[in-house]
């Protein structure tokens, strides 16, 4: 399982993702593999963006390893990291 986020650095929701990303990492262990954090306007973030269809920032994508959509939230309100890691390891479970 694979957490990406996407989101714009230099926007009013940086501090809010900055500090969600912060805690997921520190609280659930999440490495490099499991979480990717990916700059909204970049080239690959934009990619990312057409691919799961976000029309907004920012978001987090919940995928399988091979890359196949699970679920996502987007815009200012943030899932809560339980609801995250909650999708994550039941579907990497099963």
């Amino acid at each position: 399982m694979k957490v990406l986020v996407l989101y714009r650095p230099d926007s009013e929701f940086s501090r809010n993702v900055e500090d969600f990303l912060r805690d997921l990492r520190q609280v659930h262990s999440l490495n490099e593999k499991q979480l990717e954090v990916l700059n909204y306007d970049s080239r690959d973030g934009s990619a990312m963006a057409s691919l799961y269809d976000i029309m907004t920032q920012p978001a987090i994508v919940i995928v399988n390893d091979d890359g196949s959509y699970i679920k996502h939230w987007e815009g200012d309100r943030l899932p809560l990291q339980q609801e995250v890691t909650g999708y994550m390891y039941s579907f990497s479970d099963s």
